[in-house]
């Protein structure tokens, strides 16, 4: 992520508080891993919306609601108008004022596009701006003043600065002070609780009931850790949320502060208790990890639970750029020590993206004679095996001086993407080796996997997994893991020097972020994390066939056929 050198690129007016922020060889060759190719950016007038759009597929959020009552169905109804709230909760932390700026663009579709991306910066290409007059993205968006510099935030003697529920804000003598966000967003986040306590009323699960009235003390109090464990014991209901402020993404100063964001599900009863039984191998597997023993000394709770479910409303951060198509939570490293975590596969927007995106991917650039190695459910277990090692590997620095995530600051979301990818891929050859999966199925999950890489690295040069999956393409590159073919442009997977390249990369992040060690992961990032111009014009390949580069969403009540009153447009 970038190095914050000034937020006073740009001036965005933040309503009731008082101050804002800035915004060939006949055989393949072993791929050398690439220097940076920087690309000037275009002026913003200059920005083709409507290709720009047509890097999102559409699809559709849908559900089977025929196992559902009545009350069911009008809770899902409230449940979808408190998601609601997060995208006006995202827009302030994102840009600020969002009438404002749409005002500001007459043309609909570059209106639309600034609607999809949450404001005037193309998350899918590297954050450039397409609306006159608009500077480039600030990496401290709105949770930091305009002209604070890094410096200054470090010297300040505040015992908050570093909370991920804290807006950093100037007093009327200027000086840094913190602002929590069920003050500085009070007025939404009371709609929301409401939502969910009203929710809670229609629920026949006591858990979930008692999980809605937590989480919706919750956002008015900004304390989640008891939320989060109540989530975690509540696992049967065939509904779900996720709502709160929960990843860091959007702080590309230090990585500190939350984004608010949310999901609505609905449950695969039949999928999840096919995956039931992975679970209990979190602590097995934790063992054998490739490094030394003080880097997996850590236990991870064992009370962990993978389950499928439909996706019906995305919003807020996890509305924008690139879609998730799974989820591990809690982030708290307290509660994923003492209770595990949940790890809810999105099937539906998965399979979009498997069906839409990734094969014609594959089919352009993957050898011709592996890709009767691609399948979905290679995708699909190594996306479920990418969340599963959320779970695994240390939280806390050996040298006691915090968790990982404070240590390795700005470089934090990338290296945990990262290390999830590639334990991801280590967990599914163990399993393959203890029977557990079909080991003459091994290769489908490499082929699939370096398809997967050459899908991520899409998602533009800000985007976390998009860094921690160059820093693997590149790493692999540099092993021999994988063979371009010069005359074609293809690529071919070595299996036995993909399985080594797995390991050493596996211990390369695992031992860094047990060091804590941010100046070796912003090394690694910095000479790793970016796009060659070898891969860049591969890439084009896809542009010109026209494949999408990720997915939007047509969802809501008229979709999923709901009473329209009870739920928003």
């Amino acid at each position: 992520m970038r190095r914050l050198l000034s937020l006073s690129l740009l001036w965005v007016p933040l309503l009731g508080l008082s101050a804002c922020a800035a915004v060939a060889p006949d055989a393949p060759a072993p791929v050398a891993a690439e220097a940076a190719n920087p690309v000037a950016t275009p002026p913003a007038e200059a920005v083709p919306i409507s290709e720009r759009l047509a890097d999102y597929a559409s699809v559709r959020l849908t559900a089977d609601l025929s196992g559902l009552d009545a009350n069911q169905k009008k809770m899902l109804g409230l449940l979808i108008q408190a998601a609601d709230v997060t995208n006006d909760l995202f827009w302030q932390q994102s840009w600020g004022d969002k009438d404002a700026l749409l005002q500001r663009i007459a043309d609909p579709g570059r209106r639309a596009f600034a609607e999809l991306n949450f404001g005037p910066w193309d998350r899918l290409h590297a954050d450039e701006p397409f609306v006159a007059s608009v500077g480039p993205r600030p990496p401290g968006v709105q949770f930091y003043p305009a002209d604070m510099s890094k410096a200054e935030f470090e010297q300040a003697d505040l015992a908050d600065k570093t909370g991920l529920y804290t807006l950093l804000r100037r007093d009327a003598q200027g000086r840094l002070v913190t602002v929590p966000y069920h003050e500085a967003y009070k007025a939404d986040l009371a709609k929301a609780a409401t939502l969910l306590r009203e929710a809670a009323t229609l629920s026949k699960n006591r858990d979930f009931m008692k999980y809605l009235r937590m989480r919706a003390d919750a956002l008015q109090s900004d304390d989640y850790q008891p939320s989060d464990y109540a989530w975690m014991a509540m696992k049967t209901n065939p509904i779900d949320i996720v709502i709160g402020p929960i990843e860091t993404y959007e702080d590309q100063v230090f990585g500190y502060k939350a984004s608010y964001e949310s999901y609505v599900l609905i449950k695969d009863r039949a999928w999840s208790a096919r995956l039931a039984r992975f679970a209990k191998y979190l602590p097995e597997l934790q063992r054998e990890l490739p490094v030394p023993a003080k880097y997996k000394a850590e236990t991870p709770g064992s009370d962990a639970d993978l389950n499928a479910y439909f996706a019906v409303y995305y919003a807020g951060n996890a509305d924008v750029g690139a879609k998730t198509i799974a989820i591990n939570l809690p982030n708290d490293e307290q509660v994923q020590l003492k209770a595990g975590t949940r790890r809810l596969q999105l099937e539906n927007v998965m399979k979009a993206k498997f069906d839409s995106i990734m094969l014609p991917i594959a089919k352009t650039l993957i050898a011709e004679d592996q890709q009767s190695h691609l399948s979905f459910d290679a995708f699909f277990q190594n996306t479920m095996f990418h969340e599963v090692a959320h779970g695994l590997g240390i939280k806390n620095t050996l040298d006691g001086k915090g968790t990982v995530r404070q240590a390795l600051k700005d470089q934090d979301s990338s290296f945990e993407e990262g290390k999830a990818d590639i334990l991801g891929l280590y967990m599914v050859a163990k399993l393959a080796d203890k029977g557990e999966l079909d080991k003459t199925r091994l290769m489908d999950n490499y082929v699939t996997f370096l398809a997967g890489i050459l899908r991520s690295v899409r998602f533009g040069a800000t985007d976390a997994h998009a860094k921690a999956n160059m820093v693997r393409f590149n790493f692999f590159a540099q092993e021999g893991a994988f063979t371009r073919d010069p005359a074609s442009g293809r690529y071919r997977v070595d299996f036995t020097r993909m399985t080594e390249a797995m390991n050493a990369l596996s211990a390369k992040l695992l031992t860094i972020q047990g060091d804590g060690d941010y100046a070796a992961a912003r090394a690694l990032t910095d000479s790793m994390g970016k796009v060659g111009p070898t891969l860049a014009a591969d890439l084009k390949k896809l542009d010109a066939a026209h494949i999408p580069v990720d997915i939007r969403f047509e969802q809501g009540a008229a979709v999923l056929g709901l009473d329209s009153a009870t739920t928003p447009n």
